[in-house]
């Protein structure tokens, strides 16, 4: 084996070392998927448990011109919504409140190509439905093969308007200078004395804090600190925790508004794996498809209803052979 021969191998072992599998970016490769949730699901955009993943986002010095993955879970989803004859842009920037370490968020923040592929982003589609993303960032790390490459955990989760309100809103306020500053300002006024206090209100005070040191006061012992314990709910658990919602308050006629938008979350899950996750998905659709034909409250928001429930229950009835959806789509023809 000469010199040339090693250096070849050498140089694609490091091309396919950490790199992540990836489909063409193009709406052909996605558009076959019923909801941008199942798109995440089964091109792996998070991890196998849901959690955020790595990607590359700086190949170093030497591989410098290799593209960065760090923008493939936005590329995926521009993709999807373009499938869809959609609009795909920018809501919310990040702040990446979700990074703890500050020099991790610092050195993320001069990278482009983690820049760019973050936050919320909005897709209103031909059909009149919309959907938004966010995808943030969470941790940062050197990848441990000796190289100078970077690694970025990405966090990609489906949101509502509301819950992506609320999100960057917060996370937003809690990171600019002026409520950081505001902080520091009170925190500051707490710990200065009071330049107006007389010298004698102080004598007065120092007294009555060494009469109260000669008491002999009981120690009270301190109280046991609750440990809270972090549950993570899996994309499963979630989307049935929605459709179990949203058919009882349908049921009962209570919440209407909210029990639509609970069924819509739980059908944009979309058919995930799992003994009862592809009927727990089919339901959510018929409930969707019962609030656009029977709830103007909330059918009032589209422009073509009907026809967007047509479509819902002719994908169950076509592709799952939902009995439910057949018999509701006889019943609105």
């Amino acid at each position: 084996m000469n010199f040339r021969t090693i250096i070849l191998i050498g140089g694609v072992g490091i091309v396919l070392h950490g790199c992540t599998s990836i489909d063409r970016f193009n709406s052909d490769s996605v558009k076959n998927f019923t909801s941008p949730q199942e798109l995440i699901v089964q091109k792996n955009i998070n991890a196998a448990n849901g959690r955020a993943k790595e990607y590359v986002y700086s190949w170093g010095a030497k591989q410098s011109n290799k593209e960065p993955q760090s923008l493939y879970p936005r590329k995926h989803l521009n993709s999807y919504c373009s499938a869809k004859g959609g609009k795909f842009s920018v809501l919310h920037k990040s702040s990446m409140s979700l990074v703890k370490n500050q020099w991790d968020k610092k050195l993320l923040s001069t990278y482009s190509s983690v820049k760019q592929g973050i936050g919320a982003y909005k897709c209103v589609q031909s059909d009149g439905q919309s959907w938004i993303v966010s995808i943030e960032p969470v941790a940062e790390r050197k990848l441990d093969d000796g190289s100078d490459a970077r690694m970025v955990a990405l966090q990609t989760k489906i949101m509502t308007a509301l819950d992506a309100q609320k999100f960057y809103s917060s996370a937003n306020s809690s990171n600019t200078p002026a409520a950081k500053k505001t902080t520091a300002n009170n925190q500051t006024a707490k710990n200065t004395p009071s330049k107006t206090t007389t010298p004698k209100e102080v004598e007065v005070k120092k007294e009555a804090k060494e009469a109260e040191a000669k008491k002999e006061t009981k120690p009270t012992p301190p109280l046991p600190v609750k440990q809270s314990a972090s549950v993570v709910e899996t994309p499963q658990q979630q989307q049935l925790k929605y459709y179990v919602s949203a058919r009882r308050d349908l049921n009962k006629g209570t919440n209407q508004v909210a029990a639509c938008n609970n069924a819509q979350r739980a059908y944009n899950f979309g058919k995930l794996h799992g003994s009862n996750a592809a009927n727990v998905y089919a339901e959510s659709g018929v409930l969707v498809a019962r609030c656009l034909t029977s709830v103007p409250s909330y059918s009032s928001r589209f422009s073509n209803s009907k026809g967007q429930a047509v479509k819902i229950l002719q994908n169950l009835t076509n592709n799952h052979n939902h009995a439910g959806a057949k018999h509701m789509l006889r019943q609105i023809k």
